[in-house]
């Protein structure tokens, strides 16, 4: 089996294909100014960007792993994540307070998808 490698960078690949599976690297936002909910919108729009191009979609999510650097943001990003996530379809996910790379990220979030 191959592996596919979609916009490969010098340190990792925003996604990865093996077989009917496609792994996301942790997504974060552009907009370091945006709040918590601004951040969540922009990252799940990467997310739906990666898997169409994996030729994968939200409701072929497997597991999801959500990143805040404050737990208090928690129900901020799910007002945005339960508008996102395709009813019925839910994936298995954990979500955790952590320090992220930048002190303006509030949110990352990595999917593993279906194809």
């Amino acid at each position: 089996m191959t592996i596919e490698r979609i916009e490969v960078g010098k340190r990792l690949s925003k996604a990865v294909i093996y077989g009917d599976t496609v792994y996301l690297a942790g997504q974060v936002t552009d907009d370091l100014g945006a709040d918590v909910a601004g951040q969540t919108r922009q990252i799940l729009a990467k997310i739906d960007n990666l898997l169409a191009q994996a030729g994968s979609d939200k409701s072929k999510l497997l597991s999801a792993n959500v990143w805040l650097s404050d737990i208090s943001y928690y129900d901020q990003m799910n007002e945005v994540w339960d508008a996102w996530v395709t009813s019925g379809n839910p994936p298995a996910r954990a979500c955790v307070e952590s320090r992220l790379a930048k002190p303006e990220y509030k949110v990352e979030i990595a999917v593993v998808a279906a194809r």
